[in-house]
């Protein structure tokens, strides 16, 4: 026997008829589609223009800049660049805030998750004071702590030494990672935890084997943040690192500026090859950045 369905009568029974004549119900559009296509094409020329610029007065000689500012570069050169490249000590630079910016995103990445684990899991009633006092420390501006750190830092004999820059960088970053990691650990069934120990994992165990790779998409955020603010952070390593040979990218641009006059020829080649390295970084790693950030939307 054959069962004939009933298609339901008004503004839905017309949607299935119609999907049922081979036609697509397509969901209405709001005016929020042209609005928000408007906006994105205003930030993206927002944010490519001045790149552009930049580039063309970097490809011109001083002379040709001087006379006609926003001119194209008709005649392109690579003098501006071979000049901020020997200025800049560039493969030195790039090496130390390499090193500068990996070190800090390793401590604050195994403290910070490490933290985040003990405070998302923990009741107690010291455990929300610790936690709001890692809160207080992301409110308070950085100029605060200049001198007393230039103090702490020569008590330790950290003064001028990249593990003292490391360390600075650690624990500015670690309020953010503890309350990106407190979070997120709290929104993981604790049934996870609980069978691990009934297979006699302890703490340390179940943090690593549970609960540190179900971090993934929390890290992956906080390594690109962590990452953006010290590549690109001045005040830290000119005032701790008085070494020229361990001066990162942005302290030898900022070098370049003289104290009377500008020079754009100058100044933006500098800045194009402060920000290369990170670039070709973001672009190499892109699909498993955006993998790693998207994946915490996902439940399984």
């Amino acid at each position: 026997m054959t069962t004939i369905s009933k298609i339901p009568v008004g503004a839905s029974g017309r949607t299935a008829s119609r999907t049922a004549r081979g036609g697509s119900a397509r969901p209405s559009r709001g005016t929020g589609g042209p609005l928000a296509r408007l906006a994105g094409t205003v930030l993206v020329i927002g944010f490519v223009v001045p790149f552009l610029f930049a580039l063309s007065t970097s490809l011109r000689s001083p002379e040709d800049v001087a006379e006609h500012p926003l001119a194209l570069p008709f005649h392109p050169t690579l003098s501006n660049f071979s000049r901020a490249i020997s200025a800049m000590q560039y493969p030195r630079s790039v090496l130390n805030t390499v090193v500068v910016t990996g070190g800090s995103c390793v401590l604050v990445v195994v403290l910070g998750a490490m933290a985040g684990y003990a405070l998302g899991l923990t009741t107690l009633g010291w455990s929300r004071w610790a936690y709001r006092g890692f809160m207080l420390g992301m409110g308070v501006p950085l100029f605060v702590f200049v001198a007393p750190l230039y103090l702490l830092m020569r008590d330790l004999h950290l003064l001028g030494t990249t593990i003292g820059v490391i360390l600075i960088y650690a624990a500015m970053n670690l309020p953010v990672a503890v309350f990106f990691y407190t979070s997120f650990v709290r929104t993981i069934p604790g049934e996870l935890g609980e069978a691990a120990q009934l297979d006699g994992a302890g703490r340390l165990r179940t943090f690593f084997a549970i609960y540190l790779p179900l971090l993934g998409p929390v890290t992956a955020t906080l390594l690109v943040f962590v990452t953006l603010m010290v590549w690109n952070d001045l005040m830290i390593p000119l005032i701790f690192l008085q070494d020229p040979d361990q001066r990162t990218l942005m302290v030898n641009a900022y070098s370049l500026l003289d104290e009377r006059i500008v020079r754009p020829t100058d100044l933006f080649p500098a800045a194009l090859l402060g920000m290369a390295p990170l670039f070709v970084l973001f672009v190499l790693f892109q699909r498993r950045m955006v993998e790693g950030m998207s994946g915490g939307g996902v439940k399984g």
